[in-house]
């Protein structure tokens, strides 16, 4: 009787207890139902039905103002200039740009925003150092929003024309011929990497940030570089520079068009002979082909 008792009383205990939680349970769900209601209510209906924004789109808004930043700094238009890097700033922050590059290329897009945001705070304005980092961040942004036909490829011609020089200078064993280009190479690539770091491999990059060490390094050693060690570093800088800019390998070309050749009197002779043996085989095989047919 009395084990039957205590049955009864912890089955009641079971009872309350599980009643409590189901309150406390629908009184939770109820809050977190209104309180997602409110936040329903709190948004207008434009903002419930507004698509979310893509990497590309992202990736043009920055472009546009990053456009609009090099235009202002090349007018010297300084407080607006100064407000379009700000807004380029939070746009950066607040984006996302998954998918459309690697993770070194958003290091090498955040470190020319950082540039230029360095550039446009110094206390006084200097114009070079500003059109340099505008320069840089306005192509980086291009590559990002135009990995097929980015506008750093443009440069490929002019470093060519350095490549070019480089040369020249190596086949004169003029080392201030050598140092000048190697240096105008540097500067148009220090305007360029961050966009190449964005749509090339790292390994590319790679290639090309070797080859330049090297060959700024020829300059610096203990003895002077022999010729044919500097025409070897201009051959390997022309085959980085081409995988990195895509391009295909360059058809060899005479250096000087073949002259026409002189046959004379004989030749001429030697032809019209050749010509009228094949005109006559010619005629004979008609007279055997028609000889033929007439027989039938």
């Amino acid at each position: 009787m009395l084990r039957g008792r205590n049955w009864i009383f912890i089955t009641l205990v079971v009872l309350v207890c599980t009643a409590g939680w189901d309150a406390s349970s629908v009184s939770g769900y109820s809050e977190l139902a209104a309180s997602q209601s409110d936040s329903s209510r709190a948004q207008s209906p434009a903002e419930r039905t507004q698509p979310p924004v893509t990497a590309e789109a992202n990736a043009l808004k920055l472009e546009q103002q990053a456009e609009t930043l090099y235009g202002l700094v090349t007018e010297g238009n300084i407080n607006k200039a100064r407000e379009t890097m700000d807004a380029i700033s939070r746009l950066f922050v607040q984006s996302s740009f998954d998918g459309l590059t690697s993770v070194e290329g958003i290091n090498a897009l955040s470190g020319a925003i950082i540039d230029m945001k360095a550039a446009v705070a110094g206390v006084s304005v200097q114009q070079e150092r500003w059109e340099t980092s505008a320069a840089r961040l306005r192509l980086a942004a291009n590559s990002l929003a135009h990995p097929r036909q980015p506008m750093w490829l443009q440069y490929y011609k002019l470093i060519r024309e350095d490549l070019n020089d480089m040369e020249q200078s190596a086949a004169k064993s003029d080392m201030t011929g050598w140092r000048t280009a190697v240096a105008r190479i540097q500067e148009r690539y220090d305007t360029i990497r961050p966009a190449v770091i964005i749509a090339r491999k790292p390994e590319e990059v790679n290639r090309f940030d070797a080859w330049l060490s090297y060959a700024a390094g020829l300059m610096s050693g203990s003895r002077p570089p022999e010729r044919e060690e500097l025409m070897n570093a201009v051959s390997h800088g022309r085959e980085a520079a081409r995988v990195m800019f895509g391009k295909e390998r360059d058809e060899p070309a005479l250096s000087l068009p073949l002259a026409p050749r002189e046959y004379g009197l004989a030749g001429w002779l030697g032809a019209g002979f050749i010509l009228a043996a094949l005109a006559y085989t010619a005629y004979r095989k008609y007279r055997g082909e028609r000889s033929r047919w007439q027989l039938f």
